[in-house]
């Protein structure tokens, strides 16, 4: 009787399973989302790790089912995977799933997170073996892995910056910057014209994060002047680290473009100038770009707007993802979802009392000029897109201060803040990975 009491409950297992799969693709979004802040996403790790703490107890039984979910194989199923097989140790699987990372982007970008996602003691012993493997994928997760626990490659990152493997070498100027590698920003400038378009985006990002003022900016510049996959991420930081006059200009230019309208309203809040703010007021009055609008408005006052009662209801015919239309081809998500419906009317009230105390020429982000100690109040209390853009400021003020890592498990970036470490030192890879 005893034995059979501890028969795994398969549809407890196949929940377990199940969910840890799902959560992850929901904390995907949430890493980005507008209306999220540190303590939401610990809630949500806690139950992700809830389920995998599940499927470790399940055993044999918890692998079956989690290989059985793989025959869709997503980024949470992998995740779901790959964080048990890396915590058992078991070689077979995380070889297998490194097989399966080389074909599809999906089970490589889950079995990167897994490597995130455990903890230093399920690391000892893998991460300097992938350092030093042949393969080139191996050496860009050890190299990730490092990042994401805050540990230093080093020489093997400064060789995979030359590697003939494009995606091996966007990995390693990335993580130069994220690492505050201010030794190797020459060696990121080189790769400023790099045939790659990731790696040429990533050198830019990194040589910036560094400290260079020239080449860097000039290359993102021509990402944020154009067209193209990175140009809002490029746009983004190119505003924050040039002077007032300068980003105005570009927006000038940008608004000429009548399909820009989306990236424009962003890019106003990113500029932080108040006299952007009269023109967001406006377009709060229509309904396709009020809420993008009360964004952008929020993140230069700092305002929350359904904290202080600054909002309306939403439009009766809002359709907010995809409809049930079957011949509605269109699946995007809603863009502004969980942004807040701005109310012109109170906004303007607010301003014409309240916005007397904002200066023109200064750049304003989260109601303050940008400082550091502005910024660490930001990483420690404000919603995820803000918390990105206080990392980044942190970075660009003062040069090789390591990337805060604001999608690292919640518990990890708490222990962090809580010692006041949001530029938090790296320790070298030939030390333990810490926890």
């Amino acid at each position: 009787m005893l034995a059979a009491s501890h028969r795994p409950v398969l549809p407890v297992i196949h929940q377990h399973a199940e969910e840890s799969a799902i959560l992850r693709h929901v904390r995907s979004v949430l890493v980005r989302a507008p209306h999220v802040k540190l303590r939401h996403l610990a809630r949500l790790d806690e139950r992700i790790a809830a389920h995998l703490d599940g499927l470790a107890v399940a055993g044999e039984s918890g692998v079956a089912l989690c290989r059985a979910a793989l025959e869709t194989p997503g980024v949470g199923e992998v995740f779901a995977v790959a964080v048990g097989a890396i915590a058992s140790k078991d070689q077979a699987r995380v070889d297998w799933l490194f097989a399966l990372a080389e074909t599809l982007a999906d089970a490589h970008r889950g079995l990167i997170s897994a490597f995130g996602w455990v903890s230093a003691h399920d690391l000892q012993g893998i991460v300097m073996e992938l350092l030093t493997a042949t393969e080139p994928m191996r050496r860009e997760v050890g190299i990730a892995s490092c990042i994401m626990h805050r540990v230093d490659p080093g020489a093997m990152l400064v060789a995979a910056i030359d590697d003939p493997d494009p995606r091996l070498r966007t990995r390693a100027l990335r993580a130069a910057g994220e690492a505050g590698r201010r030794d190797l920003i020459y060696d990121c400038l080189r790769h400023v014209q790099d045939d790659d378009p990731s790696a040429r985006f990533r050198a830019a990002v990194s040589s910036l994060l560094l400290g260079n003022r020239d080449l860097a900016l000039s290359a993102l510049a021509d990402l944020a002047a154009n067209p193209g996959a990175l140009r809002t991420q490029a746009l983004g930081l190119w505003l924050k680290a040039v002077d007032l006059p300068s980003g105005h200009r570009l927006l000038q230019s940008i608004a000429k473009e009548t399909a820009s309208r989306r990236l424009l309203i962003q890019a106003a809040g990113v500029a932080g100038q108040v006299h952007y703010i009269p023109w967001l007021i406006g377009l709060m009055a229509d309904d396709e770009t009020a809420r993008l609008a009360g964004e952008s408005f929020s993140t230069i006052t700092g305002l929350d707007l359904a904290w202080l009662d600054l909002e309306r209801r939403p439009p009766e015919d809002l359709e907010p993802g995809p409809s049930d239309d079957p011949a509605d081809e269109s699946v995007d998500m809603d863009p502004d979802d969980s942004l807040p419906w701005p109310d012109p009317a109170k906004i303007q009230a607010w301003w014409e009392v309240s916005g007397q105390r904002f200066q023109s020429g200064v750049r304003y982000f989260m109601g303050e000029p940008v400082t550091v100690e502005h910024c660490r109040r930001v990483l420690r209390e404000g919603c995820q897109r803000q918390r990105r853009a206080a990392a980044e400021y942190l970075c660009l003020l003062t040069p090789g201060t390591p990337l805060f890592p604001i999608a690292a498990p919640a518990w990890r970036q708490a222990r962090w803040l809580a010692a006041d470490q949001p530029a938090i030192q790296f320790r070298t890879a030939n030390c333990p990975v810490p926890n």
